[in-house]
């Protein structure tokens, strides 16, 4: 998944001008969309990069692109920046967070295709992989256009099906928390085997050495989420991001393919 992860050397600093951002605890300051961020540099790179959060911008450590930085800069835009080509500027800008929806969604297939327990989905799912490829090296003016959520729709099916088959291997009756509020739990030591935590608002909840292995963590909230101690092996849909937006120590178990963030203790 090499082309999913960002390439900053290969992107003309989008994330830092088309999206806005607000004062914040995450933002030291305020930014509109399509207005470039002050610590942008001219090649494009971050100028406060390695002190992000001791400078107010931890929100910006959170985040992740999924590869779709470069692709919208050397494929959809054939490598000319907004700076060298201003009138571009406005569409690229438009089209970067479209890219990067499709570039998730594809995260997610190649994930669910390396889950056995998922094998019955896996052609589907393949299929639906040419498919949003296919979407992400269309022209501007189409990805503009492009309905993302019917798109989604289709390949959330099988995320959901992939999901249900990974989880049917904890015996017993496991916990649906789809979309729950959960913010500020105290879910210490919870046995969360398996469960569904899909959009859920764990904003500060406190799952120290809580059992989430197999959980579903897609579109979860992880802001501030203690999971020191916590075991998350084999669980499905965690991104990185997610990751660094909670809290955690050595103690906490991660499932392969995550690194644990540098701002742990």
């Amino acid at each position: 998944m090499t082309t999913l992860r960002a390439d900053c050397s290969n992107c003309f600093g989008l994330c830092c001008v088309a999206l806005p951002f607000a004062a914040s605890a995450d933002f030291a300051v305020n930014k509109e969309a399509g207005t470039p961020c002050a610590n942008l540099r001219t090649d494009f790179g971050c100028g406060i990069h390695e002190r992000l959060r001791d400078s107010g911008f931890p929100g910006c450590t959170v985040y992740d692109c999924f590869g779709a930085g470069q692709q919208v800069s050397q494929v959809t835009f054939g490598g000319t920046s907004w700076r060298d080509a201003p009138e571009t500027a406005r569409q690229m800008f438009d089209v970067f967070p479209v890219v990067r929806q499709l570039h998730e969604l594809l995260w997610y297939v190649e994930e669910a295709l390396t889950l056995n327990a998922a094998r019955e989905v896996h052609e589907d799912l393949r299929r639906q992989r040419d498919v949003v490829t296919d979407l992400t090296r269309l022209a501007p003016d189409a990805l503009e256009k492009l309905d993302v959520a019917a798109h989604r729709q289709e390949v959330n099916v099988l995320l959901l099906r992939a999901s249900e088959l990974v989880r049917a291997q904890v015996k017993g009756r496991k916990k649906d928390r789809r979309g729950a509020d959960l913010m500020g739990a105290r879910l210490r030591n919870a046995d969360l085997r398996g469960a569904g935590l899909r959009g859920a608002y764990l904003i500060a909840a406190d799952l120290t050495g809580a059992d989430l292995r197999l959980a579903d963590f897609i579109g979860a909230d992880l802001r501030d989420a203690d999971l020191s101690g916590a075991d998350l092996t084999g669980c499905i849909f965690l991104t990185q991001p997610q990751l660094n937006a909670a809290r955690g120590d050595a103690a906490t178990r991660l499932p392969d393919g995550l690194t644990r963030p540098v701002h742990w203790s």
